[in-house]
């Protein structure tokens, strides 16, 4: 069979704009292309700016991902001046980025991914008793499987297929072969897919009431922008801890008694894909979803960082053997991309000494075909050691596994003798999904029982200080000073790196998750994570061009935010770009 040429282009459900170009034959995936549409102009809008007020550019760079890079930037900040916030501060971070974590893991399996293995017309075909009956076979205890909740589904989905309106159900590959579901499950899974817009609530207040709003909260270098005072209506007191306590306990329940048994219930109906979609099977993780470092995630910290893991790597498919994370050995390339090295692009340049050069040398609008020229993307193409890696909830809790951390270790052995795999097979598009559930279970049982119970504890003994004033005033910094940040965020590793000189910003670098995951070929020809994961073996099913739902499961499984790759800033408000979709 000739080579067939396909393009998914918007690839949706996801956050930002990527173009996937793929060569198919017989069936199957023979080469694969991550394109990147976007430029991130961040690293250069904040040059020259106040140290003290670049997370607040920094956490625009995406809508949905907007904590997580507030906090890099102020530790990135604070380890160049050497600046200590107290516990108190320290532990509300740990609170907000765990939050938005879980809440990402949630929004991203339920309202992202699910579509490609739930039927929503199968749905409306359910019996709600049958669905009641399949919750229960799967040992969800969910308060919403009852009858009356999964009748009242089944009515709301029969009125919308029946007004022929689908709204953001359309243009679904609803008659798509590979959907195995019985139409009881689907119903269930619709259920609770409406019920887990409901749930994520919970996640947000609690990084609402500590940042003042949603999105993009509110933070502060050398500390954070909240008061407590339990006498105080207007700051944190003993009603918002209680009110914290009570949001915490109901996203325990929820990702227990729904989102995990509902993944493996799904995902077993699935089994084959725990052997398509690996990618190089090398993973990093400075420490488990919430954790916040600043500077070197090896050296010692005042305050121990949520995650009871130490960094690492497990490199060439040895799950057992954790390798010393060396921050000196990552390095990013433009081989690929439309960017250019002072030094030529042949060239890696470690984050420290980063460059932002865009050179845009791709085809006239409209594309039809982007991968035939070396540069096809904007991501950039991070490697440590030479290595492609992957980062993510799949790095972290194969790294608290092999570190034999106990609740990682028994929800991983108990998912993987339900669903009849081993442990490599993680490394997979199911098994991406699998662990996300896993390490919701983990990370919000530490926020309850660790963080916010330290939280607490530290104010009974009348430690509310969550400002540290002895380096806010310019006039204590160096003349020069370099720093870095690593924090563990839902898509993956995530650092910030910056360069102060005379107290601004002269260099400003970030390596994000979806960088790492979603960059290009490097000068050594090696694809990115998800090139690889599409095209590693050619076996990668693709089995109706014209209804690409395969590749989607496997892009959709890393979760993908292309604005955190690349963003781009007219501060005039001018259109800057149009993109075409051919």
């Amino acid at each position: 069979m000739a080579t067939q040429r396909i393009v998914i282009d918007p690839l949706t459900r996801i956050e930002g704009h990527l173009r996937m170009e793929m060569e198919a034959e017989n069936g199957a995936i023979a080469d694969a292309w991550c394109e990147v549409t976007q430029f991130r102009g961040i690293e250069i809008i904040v040059k020259d700016r106040d140290p003290r007020d670049v997370w607040a550019f920094a956490q625009r760079i995406c809508g949905v991902c907007t904590a997580v890079h507030a906090v890099a930037s102020i530790l990135a900040v604070e380890n160049a001046l050497d600046y200590q916030p107290p516990v108190q501060a320290q532990l509300i971070r740990d609170l907000v980025l765990g939050t938005q974590i879980v809440q990402d893991h949630v929004i991203h399996f339920y309202h992202l991914q699910a579509l490609d293995w739930v039927n929503i017309p199968s749905a409306a075909q359910g019996d709600p008793d049958a669905a009641v009956t399949f919750a229960n076979g799967i040992g969800s205890t969910w308060t919403g499987n009852s009858m009356g909740r999964m009748a009242e589904v089944k009515a709301t989905l029969t009125g919308v297929l029946a007004s022929g309106q689908l709204s953001i159900f359309t243009n679904g590959y609803w008659d798509h072969p590979d959907y195995r579901l019985p139409a009881a499950a689907n119903l269930m899974a619709v259920a609770h897919y409406l019920d887990a817009l409901e749930f994520q609530r919970s996640m947000i207040r609690v990084a609402t009431v500590f940042g003042g709003k949603n999105p993009h909260p509110n933070f502060l270098v050398g500390g954070m922008a909240c008061s407590i005072n339990l006498d105080n209506e207007s700051t944190i007191n003993q009603v918002t801890l209680n009110q914290i306590e009570g949001w915490l306990n109901d996203t325990v329940t929820f990702v227990e008694s729904c989102y995990l048994p509902d993944v493996l219930a799904i995902m077993g109906a699935y089994k084959d894909w725990f052997d398509i979609g690996a990618a190089p099977p090398n993973f990093l993780a400075v420490g488990m979803a919430g954790a916040t470092y600043g500077g070197d995630p090896n050296a010692a910290r005042v305050l121990p960082p949520l995650s009871p893991i130490k960094p690492g790597l497990l490199l060439d498919g040895d799950l057992a053997t954790v390798v010393p994370f060396d921050p000196s050995k990552i390095q990013e390339y433009v081989s690929s991309a439309w960017y250019t090295y002072d030094e030529g692009n042949a060239t890696g340049l470690h984050p420290d000494q980063g460059e932002t050069n865009p050179d845009y040398t791709g085809p006239e609008l409209p594309w039809t075909w982007v991968a035939d020229s070396d540069k096809y993307t904007w991501s950039k193409a991070p490697r440590y050691d030479g290595k492609v890696v992957q980062v993510g909830p799949v790095a972290r809790v194969l790294m608290a596994y092999a570190q034999g951390h106990p609740r990682t270790k028994a929800l991983v052995d108990s998912s993987l003798s339900t669903l009849g795999i081993t442990l490599a097979q993680l490394n997979s598009t199911a098994g991406r999904i699998v662990a996300r559930a896993i390490e919701a279970v983990t990370v919000s049982e530490m926020m309850l029982d660790i963080v916010f119970a330290r939280f607490v504890g530290n104010i009974k003994t009348g430690n509310v200080t969550v400002f540290n004033p002895a380096n806010w005033e310019p006039a204590t910094w160096p003349g020069t000073a370099q720093g870095y940040s690593f924090a563990e965020v839902a898509r993956g590793n995530l650092s910030h790196w910056c360069t102060i000189e005379n107290q601004k910003i002269s260099r400003y670098q970030c390596v994000v998750p979806t960088t790492w995951l979603a960059g290009g070929r490097d000068p050594q020809g090696q694809p990115g994570s998800y090139e690889y994961s599409l095209a590693n073996s050619g076996t990668h099913p693709l089995l109706l061009p014209d209804q690409p739902l395969e590749p989607l499961r496997t892009i959709h499984s890393f979760d993908p935010c292309m604005s955190c790759a690349v963003h781009v800033l007219d501060p005039d408000g001018a259109e800057l770009h149009q993109v075409t979709v051919p």
